[in-house]
Order: C-alpha cells, then sequence, then structure tokens
C-alpha cells in the first residue's frame, strides 16, 4: 500500500527529539500518516530545524509539517527565530489605536509565516479565535480580545498577513473556548451557555472569518445545550453548524486525541473513529507514540483513503528565504514586534 500522490493520510503525529530516528523514519513512511506536528522539544537551532526537515522530506516530501508558532508563551521556536507577541497584545492595542493595531496583526501573521515557511514548515495552527477571559487556563492572553468585532477585524487582518506569505490558516478552537475556566489539555470543559449566547458571542466570531479560514480546529469541550458530545465529536457542531450553517468547506482537524479532555470517549481508537465520523479531516495523537502507532494500525488496516483536500494546507512561500531577512517588509515586522514584545534586539 502506497500513499497517493495527489492526497495524504489521516494521521498526524510528532517526533520525540531534535533528531529523527530509524523508527520515526518508518513510522512516517506509513500510509495512515500525513501529518507532522513539531514541538518545542524538536527545536535546537535553525541549522537543526532545517537538517530535520530535509530528513522528514526525505522520508517522505508529501507530509504536511505544521507548529504552533501563535507567539507570547505558545512560540515553540524560540532562539533565532522573530519573538512574536501573543494575540492579545494586538487587542490591547486596538483600544487606542485601532489602524495600527491591524497593521501590527497583519506584520505579525506575515512575520510569522515567512519565517517558517522559508524552513519548509507548512503552516502554524493559528490563529486562535477564541474570546479573551483573564481567568481561562487554556486559553487567556492567546486570545486577540473578548470583544467579537475586534476578534474578527484582528484575526482578518492576521490572516491576510499569512496569506501574502503564503501560508494557509487554521482557526482555533470552534466553536469558542476562550470563556470556560478549564483547561481541556488536563480536564474535559463544560460551557453551560445556551444556543443562543454561544450564536451571539464565540460562534459569531468564527462565523466572522469563515471566509478567509482554510481550517479549523474544533475544541475539546462540551456544549450540553447544543450536543452532548464534545465539538471535536459533534457531527451536529462539525457537520451541522459548521460545515451547513457557516458553509465551510475547508479542513477540519481534530484537537490532539491524546489531551485529558478526549479521553472520555473511550480507547484511543474509538476517539479517532468518532472525530473521523463527525466530520473531521485528519486527527491528531502527540506525546503517546503507543497510541500513535495503534491509531496507524486501525487506519491502515480498514484502509481508511488518504484526503486530498488536505494538500490545500501546503505551503507556497512568496519570498525567497536568502531575501526575506534583508526585504523592507522584515525590517517593518521586526521593528513593530520588538514594540509589542518589549525586545529591542533584532533576529537576523
Amino acid at each position: 500500500m502506497t500513499k497517493s500522490s495527489d492526497a495524504v493520510g489521516v494521521l498526524m503525529l510528532d517526533l520525540e527529539g531534535s533528531v529523527l530516528t530509524p523508527l520515526e523514519q518508518e513510522l512516517l513512511q506509513r500510509p495512515a500518516v500525513g501529518g507532522l506536528i513539531l514541538f518545542s522539544r524538536n527545536y535546537v537551532s535553525p541549522v537543526q530545524l532545517q537538517e530535520l526537515v530535509a530528513a522528514i522530506r526525505e522520508s517522505d516530501e508529501r507530509l504536511l509539517i505544521t507548529v504552533d508558532q501563535e507567539g507570547g508563551r505558545v512560540q515553540r521556536f524560540r532562539d533565532g527565530f522573530l519573538a512574536l507577541p501573543p494575540a492579545h497584545a494586538f487587542g490591547l492595542l486596538a483600544g487606542t489605536d485601532p489602524e495600527r493595531a491591524q497593521t501590527a496583526a497583519l506584520l505579525s501573521g506575515w512575520a510569522m509565516a515567512a519565517e517558517l515557511l522559508q524552513y519548509g514548515i507548512d503552516f502554524s495552527l493559528a490563529p486562535v479565535l477564541d474570546l479573551y477571559r483573564a481567568d481561562n487556563r487554556a486559553i487567556a492572553n492567546r486570545a486577540f480580545s473578548g470583544d467579537v468585532d475586534t476578534v474578527v477585524s484582528l484575526a482578518r487582518a492576521y490572516i491576510a498577513g499569512m496569506n501574502e506569505a503564503g501560508m494557509a490558516a487554521t482557526g482555533k478552537h470552534f466553536p469558542g473556548h476562550g470563556t470556560v475556566v478549564a483547561d481541556s489539555h488536563v480536564e474535559l470543559p463544560v460551557d453551560p451557555r445556551t444556543w443562543e449566547e454561544l450564536l451571539a458571542s464565540d460562534f459569531t466570531a468564527f462565523a466572522g472569518c469563515i471566509d478567509v479560514l482554510d481550517a479549523v480546529m474544533p475544541a475539546h469541550v462540551i456544549y450540553p445545550a447544543v450536543d452532548t458530545e464534545c465539538a471535536g465529536y459533534s457531527e451536529v457542531w462539525i457537520k451541522q453548524k459548521l460545515r451547513k450553517q457557516l458553509g465551510f468547506e475547508g479542513v477540519v482537524f481534530s484537537d490532539d486525541l491524546t489531551m485529558a479532555a478526549a479521553h472520555g470517549a473511550g480507547s484511543v481508537v474509538q476517539r479517532a473513529k468518532l472525530a473521523l465520523g463527525a466530520g473531521c479531516d485528519m486527527v491528531l495523537v502527540c506525546n503517546d507514540r503507543e497510541s500513535a502507532i495503534t491509531v496507524a494500525d486501525w487506519l491502515d488496516t480498514n484502509n481508511i483513503p488518504p484526503n486530498a483536500g488536505l494538500l490545500r494546507m501546503r505551503g507556497r512561500p512568496q519570498c525567497e528565504g536568502k531575501n526575506l531577512y534583508t526585504s523592507a517588509r522584515w525590517i517593518e515586522a521586526t521593528e513593530m514586534m520588538s514594540t509589542l514584545t518589549g525586545n529591542k534586539d533584532k533576529v537576523n
């Protein structure tokens, strides 16, 4: 069984360290595997990242490579990369200078994307479209704002920057993770609000960006007023609300199926079945090699077909790497990011 040249497998997994091991090289070549997400533990330096990505591409050039490079506390590649502010920095700036906030968001999206693309990373899982709440343990300042209109305005600018660089955008965490306090990495959050309340807030933030998103990642959150399943396992949320009501035709990524909030659905295979059955196009199984292999075995054994739609996430760099750091656009972006992060040191 070989991978199709015009589609990729529906499993995304991770690596254990900063170099590709023979076992991982073999795993990446399996038909079920179509994506790879990198974490901080996979990064040492720009040169090391170049070598790692080259090794990954040698294993299978069709693999989609991603990372969480939002900025602030969620920036996996740091030393040697431009320091990016958290999304909330743009929201705060919008309170005093909306036009400058728009420019800053666009430049951040562009710089983040342009830098990743020159290393062969296809996309960052960004932006966060959740609403801001200071005491939210999972989101907080990863969100642009608590105001829906501000989120939509800044997110659209950020996405425009990503697209200008040649990167597809992923909105997360549908239909909104920002207003619940619980952290889905360690527990299963429940949002008790009515559908009307959700429609008037978080859901509208996604609706306002849906036409510029290439992908969406559902939240590991239960909204019992709408469905008893968490959004990532819910046909109501994915097939009815996202696909039918919002008319979304892009990619749906599951959030990591090894997160604590995902465990209530049963075994890792059962979780993958539920996510795919609900309408997810690709499932993420990270930080648990045994579970990733188990899901790959199940996908291959059951001949779960690859997905051609995932290829819309392939990076298409618009700036040659050798020219990036000397371009006027980069200099403008670094100056703006330095102001927002308080970091006066220029990168490269």
